[in-house]
């Protein structure tokens, strides 16, 4: 067996500690006016269990295995969630009806500035209420990480946004309009149907380099990661709004254009800091979707993940509701003045490679 090569992590050097205390101490105020907040506001801090017998059916989603070893000595495949989204909602299902918790979650090859494959997310979901109530919501959260940590500005990368100015709202079709010259709901179909070669032609005309076998979604992907989210909450936040319907795999069709979904991404400094739906009730409209993302997922990286059954049937009964997933060390990373993400960490999940 090769022995495992770890990289040297000195978080725990008494010198290099106190140089992130700080950093660790802002992030703990933040998350403490943060919980008082939410319980004022009458939500219901909810803990979930981090193994599931499916970790999400989001294409690029890439989660940890592991199994579960029962009594009679036979193993059942279990899995670390990358959100406490199924759990939530079956509690929605359950009977509750404003719910938050901030849950550690688990996803594989992402490290870097901005990911790491242990993080803290902040969840939270209204019953009865429309999304627009969540960007509200967004918009305290951030205003009170600010005035929390003294914060004036946020900065990242040569970028700086107001966080007490009003987000500005931007629908994706306009985003898509604005930075790259592309009419991009002329590519999708009512119901979400898309159309890859008229995408392409846009592309083109656009001067984006693409490749020939890319799908739709590549280049959706494409544009809105090169051209789009680098200059998105630019002076302020950008709530980033109304997603294609087969980019919103969990969300509801809006009611005012069934080409998109009612789901909103909040940004500043070109950071994505939160993910927000108003949440699809229709079972099976959503084991489609599923079974679509695992078709992509198998075609891309081979491999598939299950379907929690127990989600599905519990969609039945959640009331229409809408949910919102924030990361929280990115907004501590944010508030505190840090760099890089595992600074706002307490214990940073060690590195492995050369």
């Amino acid at each position: 067996m090769t022995p495992i090569a770890l990289k040297p992590s000195p978080w725990w050097n008494p010198a290099v500690h106190k140089d992130r205390r700080p950093f660790l101490i802002g992030r703990n105020r933040i998350q403490s006016a943060l919980r008082t907040g939410f319980a004022t506001r009458g939500f219901v801090e909810v803990d979930t269990p981090g193994l599931q017998v499916s970790p999400g059916n989001e294409t690029h989603l890439h989660a940890f295995a592991t199994e579960i070893i029962g009594n009679d000595g036979i193993p059942h495949p279990a899995y670390l969630h990358t959100s406490p989204e199924f759990a939530c909602k079956k509690l929605l299902a359950a009977g509750e009806e404003k719910i938050a918790c901030f849950s550690h979650v688990w996803r594989n090859r992402e490290r870097g500035l901005l990911h790491h494959p242990e993080f803290t997310m902040l969840e939270w979901y209204r019953a009865g209420e429309t999304y627009e109530e969540l960007m509200r919501d967004c918009a305290w959260i951030v205003t009170t990480a600010a005035e929390t940590t003294g914060t004036k500005a946020f900065r990242f990368r040569g970028m700086e946004a107001d966080p007490f100015a009003e987000p500005e709202r931007l629908c994706v079709a306009e985003a898509f309009m604005r930075f790259a010259g592309i009419d991009l709901l002329a590519s999708v179909a009512a119901g979400g149907e898309t159309d890859r070669e008229h995408l392409a032609a846009e592309l083109a005309k656009a001067g984006i380099r693409f490749a020939d076998d890319d799908t739709w979604a590549d280049l959706y992907s494409r544009v809105l990661v090169e051209k789009i989210e680098p200059f998105l909450g630019q002076g302020r936040l950008t709530i980033l709004d109304e997603y294609p319907v087969s980019e919103a795999a969990l969300a509801r069709p809006s009611a005012r254009d069934p080409r998109v979904a009612e789901r909103f991404e909040l940004y500043a400094c070109g950071v994505e800091l939160a993910n927000a739906f108003g949440e699809l009730t229709d079972p099976a409209e959503q084991r489609r979707r599923f079974t679509l993302e695992m078709a992509e997922k198998q075609r891309i990286y081979g491999e598939t993940y299950p379907v929690d059954e127990d989600f599905l049937a519990a969609l039945s009964l959640m009331p229409q509701a809408s949910g919102a997933a924030l990361g929280f060390d990115r907004l501590a990373l944010l508030a505190t003045g840090a760099s890089r993400i595992d600074q706002v960490m307490w214990a940073p999940v060690a590195e492995f490679g050369a």
